[in-house]
């Protein structure tokens, strides 16, 4: 594990590296998006957008981390895919929340993280219609705007606002809505934002007191679970696993612990 006391230089190296890149690729996004922005493609299904502006930040960033770093690997949302050569692989979001950016709703991201051997050390959310950039090191906390940042102490399960995501996929979002109905009696309400990477980020700076969503991607949640963690949140998926495509769960502590074995229950893993 990384000692606070001992910090690993490259991870500064790491982290500048990808708090440029999310800047820049940040300004791009907000500076030149069309007026007449149009669908470029879909993924995998008619309501999962991808758009010419995805491209191109994915693009920026790729280009201009590869500058620095000719040998690392890249694994992105819109194909970026290197194995590389060092060890340090980035894992990006171009445009977490395409579909808000595509209808011009602020709530859209830039997410970069850089695992080391497979573990993430360094995330970079950057929300500029927020004007909001958090970041966090691995051992060394989360900051929002260059501000330590921490979760919100766990309310009773009854009193915690709780935000979650719905898939593109029609018999997904049908399995998720009906674990909706269930939770919403139990807790004081639920958020649907549309962007994970920012979710995560509300959970650790304490606008949420909960997040959880199943079929998330690597690079819709590794920076912002790493960030999460760092703020104090304990993440995960189901019982025993970590945060992952089949469950992405990030609460402070004793909320954690309460709405893990519910969600599990309530199948919220499965479609």
């Amino acid at each position: 594990m990384p000692d606070p006391q001992h910090p690993d230089p490259r991870h500064d190296e790491l982290l500048e590296l990808a708090l440029e890149a999310a800047r820049r690729a940040g300004t791009l996004l907000r500076d030149s998006r069309p007026a007449d922005l149009g669908v470029a493609a879909t993924k995998s299904s008619p309501i999962d957008v991808v758009t010419e502006m995805d491209l191109a930040s994915e693009k920026l960033i790729t280009d201009f981390i590869g500058e620095h770093r000719p040998d690392d690997g890249f694994l992105g949302e819109e194909g970026a895919g290197v194995e590389g050569t060092s060890g340090v692989r980035w894992v990006i979001d171009p445009v977490d929340g395409t579909v808000n950016y595509l209808y011009g709703l602020p709530s859209w991201a830039v997410s970069i993280a850089a695992e080391q051997d497979g573990e993430a050390v360094v995330g970079v959310v950057a929300a500029p219609m927020r004007q909001e950039t958090y970041q966090a090191v691995r051992g060394r906390g989360a900051l929002r705007n260059g501000e330590p940042i921490r979760h919100r102490p766990a309310p009773p399960l009854s009193q915690a606002l709780v935000g979650t995501g719905f898939g593109y996929l029609t018999e997904r979002r049908a399995a998720q809505a009906e674990v909706a109905r269930t939770l919403i009696p139990q807790v004081r309400d639920i958020r649907r934002g549309g962007s994970a990477a920012i979710d995560l980020c509300d959970v650790a700076c304490g606008r949420l007191d909960a997040y959880y969503e199943r079929g998330l991607n690597p690079w819709d949640l590794a920076a912002g679970v790493l960030i999460a963690t760092e703020a104090g949140a304990l993440t995960g998926g189901r019982p025993g696993k970590a945060a992952s495509h089949e469950l992405t769960l990030a609460a402070s502590p004793a909320l954690f612990a309460e709405l893990q074995p519910l969600l599990d229950d309530l199948g919220a893993w499965h479609d």
